[in-house]
Protein backbone atom coordinates (compact mmCIF):
# COMPACT_ATOMS: atom_id res chain seq x y z
CA UNK A 1 0.00 0.00 0.00
CA UNK A 2 1.55 3.44 -0.72
CA UNK A 3 0.00 6.36 0.18
CA UNK A 4 -0.52 9.02 -2.55
CA UNK A 5 -1.13 12.62 -3.11
CA UNK A 6 -4.89 13.15 -3.48
CA UNK A 7 -5.43 16.13 -5.82
CA UNK A 8 -7.24 17.76 -8.50
CA UNK A 9 -4.19 19.88 -9.58
CA UNK A 10 -2.86 19.13 -12.93
CA UNK A 11 0.27 21.73 -11.83
CA UNK A 12 3.13 21.78 -10.15
CA UNK A 13 2.14 19.33 -7.31
CA UNK A 14 0.67 16.66 -9.96
CA UNK A 15 4.19 16.40 -11.38
CA UNK A 16 5.80 16.53 -7.73
CA UNK A 17 4.18 13.52 -7.06
CA UNK A 18 5.09 11.68 -10.20
CA UNK A 19 8.87 12.60 -9.58
CA UNK A 20 8.83 10.73 -6.32
CA UNK A 21 6.04 8.15 -7.60
CA UNK A 22 8.61 7.65 -10.66
CA UNK A 23 11.72 7.32 -7.95
CA UNK A 24 10.08 5.13 -5.37
CA UNK A 25 13.08 2.55 -5.55
CA UNK A 26 15.51 4.79 -5.10
CA UNK A 27 13.89 6.59 -2.01
CA UNK A 28 13.30 3.64 -0.48
CA UNK A 29 16.69 2.41 -0.53
CA UNK A 30 17.65 6.09 0.28
CA UNK A 31 15.22 5.61 3.51
CA UNK A 32 16.80 2.85 4.38
CA UNK A 33 20.47 3.66 4.84
CA UNK A 34 19.30 6.66 6.57
CA UNK A 35 17.29 4.43 9.16
CA UNK A 36 20.95 2.70 9.53
CA UNK A 37 22.72 5.93 10.76
CA UNK A 38 20.14 7.76 12.25
CA UNK A 39 17.03 6.28 14.97
CA UNK A 40 13.50 6.84 13.71
CA UNK A 41 11.06 8.42 16.82
CA UNK A 42 9.19 5.36 17.76
CA UNK A 43 5.49 7.25 16.41
CA UNK A 44 5.25 11.00 15.03
CA UNK A 45 2.70 12.41 12.67
CA UNK A 46 3.75 15.73 10.55
CA UNK A 47 1.46 18.52 9.44
CA UNK A 48 1.82 18.71 5.67
CA UNK A 49 0.82 22.31 4.27
CA UNK A 50 -0.37 21.75 -0.02
CA UNK A 51 0.11 25.65 -1.48
CA UNK A 52 -0.79 24.27 -5.09
CA UNK A 53 2.70 24.54 -5.85
CA UNK A 54 4.93 23.40 -2.98
CA UNK A 55 4.13 20.52 -0.49
CA UNK A 56 6.02 21.13 2.85
CA UNK A 57 5.53 20.17 6.61
CA UNK A 58 5.18 22.83 8.72
CA UNK A 59 5.31 21.16 12.01
CA UNK A 60 6.08 17.06 13.40
CA UNK A 61 4.48 16.16 16.56
CA UNK A 62 6.41 13.25 18.47
CA UNK A 63 3.64 12.61 20.52
CA UNK A 64 0.69 12.28 18.01
CA UNK A 65 -2.85 13.14 18.99
CA UNK A 66 -4.49 11.44 15.63
CA UNK A 67 -4.79 8.21 15.59
CA UNK A 68 -8.63 7.92 15.58
CA UNK A 69 -7.95 9.28 12.44
CA UNK A 70 -6.19 6.01 11.19
CA UNK A 71 -8.66 4.24 8.57
CA UNK A 72 -9.37 0.31 8.86
CA UNK A 73 -7.54 -0.46 5.91
CA UNK A 74 -4.42 1.36 8.03
CA UNK A 75 -5.49 -0.47 10.90
CA UNK A 76 -2.70 -3.70 10.11
CA UNK A 77 -0.06 -1.32 8.69
CA UNK A 78 0.08 0.25 11.95
CA UNK A 79 -0.18 -2.66 14.55
CA UNK A 80 3.15 -4.29 12.21
CA UNK A 81 4.77 -1.10 12.44
CA UNK A 82 4.26 -1.36 16.55
CA UNK A 83 5.31 -4.72 16.52
CA UNK A 84 8.41 -4.23 14.85
CA UNK A 85 8.91 -0.81 17.02
CA UNK A 86 8.74 -2.85 20.26
CA UNK A 87 10.52 -5.64 19.36
CA UNK A 88 13.82 -3.23 18.49
CA UNK A 89 13.73 -1.75 22.06
CA UNK A 90 12.12 -4.35 24.22
CA UNK A 91 11.84 -8.03 22.59
CA UNK A 92 10.44 -9.56 25.97
CA UNK A 93 7.89 -6.68 26.25
CA UNK A 94 4.93 -7.91 27.65
CA UNK A 95 3.32 -4.79 29.62
CA UNK A 96 2.52 -1.13 28.39
CA UNK A 97 2.38 1.76 29.90
CA UNK A 98 0.23 4.52 27.90
CA UNK A 99 0.45 8.10 29.92
CA UNK A 100 -2.19 10.03 27.87
CA UNK A 101 -2.56 14.00 27.85
CA UNK A 102 -4.82 15.49 30.72
CA UNK A 103 -7.21 16.98 29.18
CA UNK A 104 -9.63 13.50 29.15
CA UNK A 105 -12.91 15.35 28.57
CA UNK A 106 -11.82 15.67 24.80
CA UNK A 107 -13.75 12.59 23.15
CA UNK A 108 -12.09 12.99 19.57
CA UNK A 109 -8.32 12.68 21.76
CA UNK A 110 -10.13 9.94 23.93
CA UNK A 111 -10.88 8.11 20.86
CA UNK A 112 -7.26 8.07 19.95
CA UNK A 113 -6.50 7.27 22.83
CA UNK A 114 -8.67 4.28 22.43
CA UNK A 115 -6.90 3.22 18.99
CA UNK A 116 -3.60 3.17 20.22
CA UNK A 117 -4.39 0.75 22.84
CA UNK A 118 -6.12 -1.31 19.91
CA UNK A 119 -3.37 -1.16 18.31
CA UNK A 120 -0.68 -2.07 21.08
CA UNK A 121 -3.25 -4.69 22.31
CA UNK A 122 -3.27 -6.20 18.71
CA UNK A 123 0.78 -6.50 18.38
CA UNK A 124 0.33 -8.78 21.72
CA UNK A 125 1.05 -5.93 24.77
CA UNK A 126 -0.99 -5.67 28.03
CA UNK A 127 -1.77 -2.49 27.64
CA UNK A 128 -2.79 0.17 30.28
CA UNK A 129 -3.49 3.59 30.95
CA UNK A 130 -1.71 5.56 33.92
CA UNK A 131 -2.41 9.21 33.94
CA UNK A 132 -0.50 12.51 35.33
CA UNK A 133 -3.55 14.11 37.02
CA UNK A 134 -2.97 13.88 40.53
CA UNK A 135 -6.53 14.47 40.95
CA UNK A 136 -7.32 11.22 40.02
CA UNK A 137 -6.75 8.56 42.89
CA UNK A 138 -8.18 6.03 42.35
CA UNK A 139 -9.71 3.51 38.61
CA UNK A 140 -11.78 6.25 36.69
CA UNK A 141 -13.82 5.20 33.35
CA UNK A 142 -13.97 7.69 31.15
CA UNK A 143 -17.30 7.00 28.82
CA UNK A 144 -16.70 7.43 25.12
CA UNK A 145 -18.90 8.53 22.33
CA UNK A 146 -19.21 4.53 21.02
CA UNK A 147 -20.67 3.53 24.61
CA UNK A 148 -17.09 2.38 25.40
CA UNK A 149 -15.23 3.52 28.26
CA UNK A 150 -11.51 3.94 29.04
CA UNK A 151 -9.81 3.30 32.85
CA UNK A 152 -7.20 6.18 33.66
CA UNK A 153 -5.31 5.05 36.97
CA UNK A 154 -2.83 6.80 39.20
CA UNK A 155 0.56 5.82 38.56
CA UNK A 156 2.79 4.64 41.10
CA UNK A 157 6.47 5.40 41.47
CA UNK A 158 8.25 2.57 42.85
CA UNK A 159 12.19 3.63 42.96
CA UNK A 160 13.69 3.69 39.81
CA UNK A 161 10.58 2.27 38.09
CA UNK A 162 7.06 3.14 37.30
CA UNK A 163 3.71 1.86 37.02
CA UNK A 164 0.35 1.06 38.25
CA UNK A 165 -0.95 -1.04 41.03
CA UNK A 166 -0.51 -4.72 40.39
CA UNK A 167 0.88 -3.63 36.98
CA UNK A 168 4.61 -3.57 36.11
CA UNK A 169 5.77 -1.99 32.73
CA UNK A 170 8.53 -2.80 30.57
CA UNK A 171 7.98 0.13 28.27
CA UNK A 172 6.23 3.30 28.89
CA UNK A 173 4.95 5.27 26.40
CA UNK A 174 4.01 9.00 26.54
CA UNK A 175 1.28 10.63 24.72
CA UNK A 176 1.52 13.50 26.69
CA UNK A 177 3.96 16.52 24.85
CA UNK A 178 4.86 17.77 28.59
CA UNK A 179 4.44 21.32 27.36
CA UNK A 180 3.66 22.07 31.36
CA UNK A 181 7.07 20.77 32.04
CA UNK A 182 8.56 17.38 33.23
CA UNK A 183 6.62 15.98 36.27
CA UNK A 184 9.09 14.32 38.95
CA UNK A 185 7.30 11.03 38.62
CA UNK A 186 8.81 10.55 35.19
CA UNK A 187 12.15 11.80 35.82
CA UNK A 188 15.12 8.92 36.39
CA UNK A 189 13.31 6.01 34.98
CA UNK A 190 16.50 3.80 34.48
CA UNK A 191 15.00 0.61 34.66
CA UNK A 192 12.61 0.88 31.92
CA UNK A 193 12.21 2.13 28.34
CA UNK A 194 10.66 5.52 28.34
CA UNK A 195 9.29 6.79 24.94
CA UNK A 196 9.52 9.75 23.60
CA UNK A 197 12.20 10.46 25.50
CA UNK A 198 12.14 13.61 28.50
CA UNK A 199 13.85 15.57 25.89
CA UNK A 200 11.50 15.09 23.35
CA UNK A 201 8.67 17.42 24.85
CA UNK A 202 8.13 20.66 24.74
CA UNK A 203 9.97 21.61 27.65
CA UNK A 204 13.36 21.16 26.05
CA UNK A 205 12.55 20.72 22.05
CA UNK A 206 12.34 24.18 19.85
CA UNK A 207 10.38 24.37 16.37
CA UNK A 208 13.26 25.73 14.63
CA UNK A 209 15.63 23.62 15.36
CA UNK A 210 13.54 21.07 13.92
CA UNK A 211 13.29 22.89 11.16
CA UNK A 212 16.72 23.79 10.72
CA UNK A 213 17.68 19.64 10.88
CA UNK A 214 14.66 19.22 8.37
CA UNK A 215 16.11 21.81 6.06
CA UNK A 216 19.28 19.39 5.60
CA UNK A 217 17.26 16.41 4.96
CA UNK A 218 15.32 18.41 2.48
CA UNK A 219 18.67 19.04 0.67
CA UNK A 220 19.43 15.64 0.56
CA UNK A 221 16.27 14.29 -0.56
CA UNK A 222 15.91 17.07 -3.00
CA UNK A 223 19.36 16.53 -4.70
CA UNK A 224 18.43 12.73 -4.82
CA UNK A 225 15.40 13.22 -6.82
CA UNK A 226 16.84 16.70 -8.60
CA UNK A 227 14.84 19.12 -7.65
CA UNK A 228 14.62 22.09 -5.98
CA UNK A 229 14.25 21.80 -2.09
CA UNK A 230 12.17 24.97 -1.95
CA UNK A 231 9.24 22.38 -2.98
CA UNK A 232 9.22 20.76 -0.04
CA UNK A 233 11.14 23.01 2.26
CA UNK A 234 9.20 25.68 4.12
CA UNK A 235 11.65 29.28 4.64
CA UNK A 236 12.08 30.11 8.31
CA UNK A 237 14.16 32.59 10.90
CA UNK A 238 14.28 32.73 14.44
CA UNK A 239 13.77 35.97 16.24
CA UNK A 240 15.24 34.80 20.18
CA UNK A 241 13.27 36.16 22.83
CA UNK A 242 10.27 38.24 22.24
CA UNK A 243 8.14 39.72 24.66
CA UNK A 244 4.67 41.87 23.55
CA UNK A 245 4.72 43.48 27.10
CA UNK A 246 7.77 45.58 26.64
CA UNK A 247 8.37 45.38 23.13
CA UNK A 248 11.41 43.02 22.78
CA UNK A 249 12.01 42.21 19.87
CA UNK A 250 9.68 43.58 18.43
CA UNK A 251 12.62 45.16 15.97
CA UNK A 252 13.53 41.89 15.12
CA UNK A 253 10.07 40.16 14.30
CA UNK A 254 9.57 42.53 11.87
CA UNK A 255 13.01 42.91 10.17
CA UNK A 256 12.96 39.01 10.03
CA UNK A 257 9.56 38.63 8.54
CA UNK A 258 10.33 41.43 5.49
CA UNK A 259 13.52 39.57 5.04
CA UNK A 260 11.61 36.31 5.05
CA UNK A 261 8.64 37.40 2.63
CA UNK A 262 11.51 39.06 0.20
CA UNK A 263 13.37 35.72 -0.04
CA UNK A 264 9.61 34.10 -0.93
CA UNK A 265 8.75 37.14 -3.87
CA UNK A 266 11.96 36.09 -5.50
CA UNK A 267 10.88 32.36 -5.52
CA UNK A 268 7.44 33.09 -6.37
CA UNK A 269 8.73 35.53 -9.25
CA UNK A 270 11.38 32.52 -10.46
CA UNK A 271 8.29 30.16 -10.57
CA UNK A 272 5.67 32.61 -12.08
CA UNK A 273 3.56 32.33 -9.14
CA UNK A 274 0.89 35.03 -9.48
CA UNK A 275 -0.13 35.08 -5.28
CA UNK A 276 0.47 37.49 -2.73
CA UNK A 277 3.12 35.56 -0.22
CA UNK A 278 2.43 35.72 3.67
CA UNK A 279 4.32 33.91 6.57
CA UNK A 280 3.30 32.26 9.97
CA UNK A 281 4.26 33.77 13.09
CA UNK A 282 4.30 31.56 16.00
CA UNK A 283 6.29 30.41 19.43
CA UNK A 284 9.08 28.76 19.01
CA UNK A 285 8.21 26.04 22.15
CA UNK A 286 4.49 24.49 22.51
CA UNK A 287 1.81 22.59 20.07
CA UNK A 288 -1.44 22.71 18.85
CA UNK A 289 -0.88 25.89 17.09
CA UNK A 290 -0.44 27.79 20.15
CA UNK A 291 0.53 31.97 19.19
CA UNK A 292 -0.11 31.29 15.48
CA UNK A 293 -0.81 34.51 13.31
CA UNK A 294 -0.41 35.21 9.45
CA UNK A 295 1.30 38.01 8.01
CA UNK A 296 1.49 39.24 4.57
CA UNK A 297 2.70 42.71 5.37
CA UNK A 298 5.40 43.83 7.92
CA UNK A 299 3.51 46.57 8.84
CA UNK A 300 0.74 43.93 10.00
CA UNK A 301 2.99 43.68 13.17
CA UNK A 302 3.22 47.23 14.19
CA UNK A 303 -0.80 47.16 13.77
CA UNK A 304 -0.85 44.49 16.98
CA UNK A 305 -3.28 45.99 19.75
CA UNK A 306 0.37 45.19 21.57
CA UNK A 307 0.01 46.59 25.55
CA UNK A 308 3.67 48.47 25.45
CA UNK A 309 4.60 51.96 24.11
CA UNK A 310 5.82 51.64 20.11
CA UNK A 311 8.79 53.57 20.44
CA UNK A 312 8.70 54.69 16.55
CA UNK A 313 7.03 57.21 14.94
CA UNK A 314 6.70 55.52 11.99
CA UNK A 315 5.43 52.48 13.50
CA UNK A 316 2.80 54.96 15.41
CA UNK A 317 2.02 56.08 11.82
CA UNK A 318 0.72 52.89 10.96
CA UNK A 319 -1.16 51.41 13.84
CA UNK A 320 -4.39 53.59 13.33
CA UNK A 321 -6.38 50.05 12.03
CA UNK A 322 -9.06 48.37 14.06
CA UNK A 323 -8.01 45.36 12.13
CA UNK A 324 -11.73 44.47 11.91
CA UNK A 325 -11.33 42.80 8.34
CA UNK A 326 -8.40 40.84 10.01
CA UNK A 327 -10.10 40.07 13.00
CA UNK A 328 -13.19 38.77 10.94
CA UNK A 329 -10.68 35.95 9.10
CA UNK A 330 -9.07 35.51 12.25
CA UNK A 331 -12.76 34.37 13.99
CA UNK A 332 -13.68 32.47 10.43
CA UNK A 333 -10.57 30.32 10.45
CA UNK A 334 -11.00 29.60 14.23
CA UNK A 335 -14.71 28.82 13.65
CA UNK A 336 -13.72 26.23 11.03
CA UNK A 337 -10.78 24.77 13.17
CA UNK A 338 -12.87 24.27 15.90
CA UNK A 339 -15.23 22.13 13.61
CA UNK A 340 -12.44 20.67 11.28
CA UNK A 341 -9.23 19.89 13.30
CA UNK A 342 -11.24 19.43 16.82
CA UNK A 343 -9.12 16.33 17.25
CA UNK A 344 -5.96 17.95 18.21
CA UNK A 345 -7.52 20.34 20.69
CA UNK A 346 -6.75 20.76 24.56
CA UNK A 347 -7.87 22.81 27.12
CA UNK A 348 -5.72 26.10 26.82
CA UNK A 349 -3.05 26.70 29.60
CA UNK A 350 -1.88 29.36 30.98
CA UNK A 351 0.84 31.15 28.62
CA UNK A 352 2.60 34.11 29.69
CA UNK A 353 5.19 35.95 27.31
CA UNK A 354 5.86 33.98 24.13
CA UNK A 355 9.91 33.77 24.42
CA UNK A 356 11.81 32.60 21.03
CA UNK A 357 9.18 33.05 18.01
CA UNK A 358 10.21 32.00 14.46
CA UNK A 359 8.33 32.83 11.25
CA UNK A 360 8.31 30.53 8.18
CA UNK A 361 6.44 30.56 4.65
CA UNK A 362 4.08 27.81 4.32
CA UNK A 363 2.56 28.64 1.09
CA UNK A 364 -0.84 30.31 0.08
CA UNK A 365 -3.06 27.79 0.91
CA UNK A 366 -3.06 25.70 3.88
CA UNK A 367 -3.60 21.82 3.08
CA UNK A 368 -4.96 18.86 5.24
CA UNK A 369 -3.35 17.68 8.85
CA UNK A 370 -1.70 14.72 7.82
CA UNK A 371 -3.44 11.20 9.53
CA UNK A 372 0.10 10.16 11.91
Amino acid sequence: MVPHLVTALTGPINELEQRILDSMPAIERWFRLEWMEHTPPFYTSVDVRNAGFKLAPVDTNLFPGGFNNLTEEMLPLAVQAAMAAIEKICPEAKNLLLIPEKHTRNTFYLTNVQRLMQIFTQAGLNVRLGTLDETIAAPTEIALPDGSSLKLEPLVRTRGRLGLKDFDPCTILLNNDLSAGIPKVLENLHEQYLLPPLHAGWAVRRKTNHFQAYEEVAKKFAKLLGMDPWLINPMFARCGEVNFSDGTGADCLMSNAEALLGKIRRKYKEYGINEKPFIIVKADAGTYGMGIMTVRDPKELAELSLAHTVGNAVENAYRRSDLFERRRALMQDWAAWCAVVQPDTEEASAVGDEPELEVADAGEHDGARSAP
